[in-house]
């Protein structure tokens, strides 16, 4: 049976837990352009870019149109409360089809990026899913699924200043978005 905890919900944005597994759903809609044809490593980048008040440094790595390396620095937003300085060091793949288009990211372990803070701790992700749903071309659903490996225990406070930031990370690249006009 599965255990679902919804941990933030506001303004079409949803962010909850289902056995372990976190998950953000939002729909994006924007009538005066294809939204598929921008979703691609160039709108992950946009993602950190509209947010550098959370990310000190991002690094997207292409390898060719459908995978890239992401090396991503978070600001210590929660140093006071002890936590360490966060980086994730992502390889990313993009799969694309009629209806639907992902990402696939799995944490790379093998080595540190040289540029990280020494101070700063991988963050032990798993696995992490956006899967971009294409209703119309004018409208896609995203669905962001992340799983951390079973050493990261996230006490119940920080999720909900988590998902208070995912919202607000989600609602700057909506904006963002949904006034685009090419």
């Amino acid at each position: 049976m599965e255990k679902q905890v919804v941990l933030f919900s506001k303004e079409g944005f949803t962010f909850k837990k289902i056995d372990g597994i976190y998950s953000l759903d939002f729909i994006i809609k924007n009538t005066k352009i294809i939204l598929p044809k921008i979703i691609d490593f160039n709108l992950v980048k946009l993602i950190y870019d509209l947010n550098n008040d959370i990310y000190e440094k991002v690094d997207i790595q292409l390898l060719d149109n459908d995978e890239a390396i992401l090396t991503l620095l978070m600001k210590n937003l929660f140093e006071d409360l002890g936590l360490p300085q966060c980086f994730t060091y992502l390889h990313m793949r993009k799969n694309t089809d009629d209806t639907r288009i992902t990402f696939t990211s799995e944490t790379i372990k093998s080595e540190r990026p040289n540029d990280m803070p020494e101070e700063s701790e991988l963050l032990p992700i798993d696995k992490l899913d956006c899967i971009c749903d294409i209703i119309t071309e004018h409208m896609v659903k995203f669905s962001c699924h992340i799983s951390f490996d079973n050493t990261m225990k996230i006490p119940p406070f920080v999720e909900k200043m988590v998902g208070q930031i995912l919202f607000k990370i989600f609602k700057r690249v909506k904006l963002f978005i949904e006034n685009v006009s090419i």
